[in-house]
């Protein structure tokens, strides 16, 4: 066998066909296009176009709403703490706050603060949690291995309406 001989099995490739090239060649004159009007050219978008009736999409109506203010959390299940503290990237002595988690490889980047979560083993004797959110699971997992997990208080602001009536 030679390089020079190789080639494809016969009727494996194809030629493309040259459309608009003559009446003859079957694809000629409007080259599969029907004929004129806009979608007869090319770069023609209408997707959701009905003839300048209101679209379907805009005819449904709206559902739910978007909270700008509302706030991100990183959601850390305990059983990943212990497998931190378990591989000595996470010292259980110390407080372990958003800044120890990042810097751990628990979490990739601190968001608008930790949320607590339980599941999995917790183990780790005596540790100190700084959170902003923890679930009933986990406050109570923390707790049952003698650990402490203090939650942050946000301070709400005060309404207009709460500063009139003082």
């Amino acid at each position: 066998m030679r390089l020079n001989n190789l080639s494809d099995n016969q009727g494996a490739t194809k030629n493309r066909l040259r459309v608009g090239r003559g009446i003859g060649s079957g694809k000629g004159k409007t080259g599969g296009r029907g004929q004129k009007g806009q979608k007869s050219r090319s770069g023609v978008s209408f997707n959701g176009f009905e003839g300048g009736q209101m679209p379907l999409h805009m005819r449904m109506p709206k559902r739910g709403f978007n909270n700008p203010f509302a706030k991100k959390f990183n959601a850390v299940r305990l059983d990943r703490v212990q497998r931190a503290i378990d591989a000595g990237k996470l010292d259980a002595k110390n407080v372990i706050d958003s800044a120890a988690l990042v810097a751990s490889g628990v979490i990739r980047r601190a968001k608008d603060g930790v949320r607590l979560i339980a599941g999995g083993e917790f183990t780790a004797k005596k540790v100190t949690f700084l959170v902003d959110h923890a679930s009933k699971g986990a406050l109570k997992a923390v707790e049952y291995v003698a650990g402490k997990v203090d939650v942050i208080e946000v301070k709400k602001p005060v309404s207009k309406k709460a500063k009139k009536g003082e």
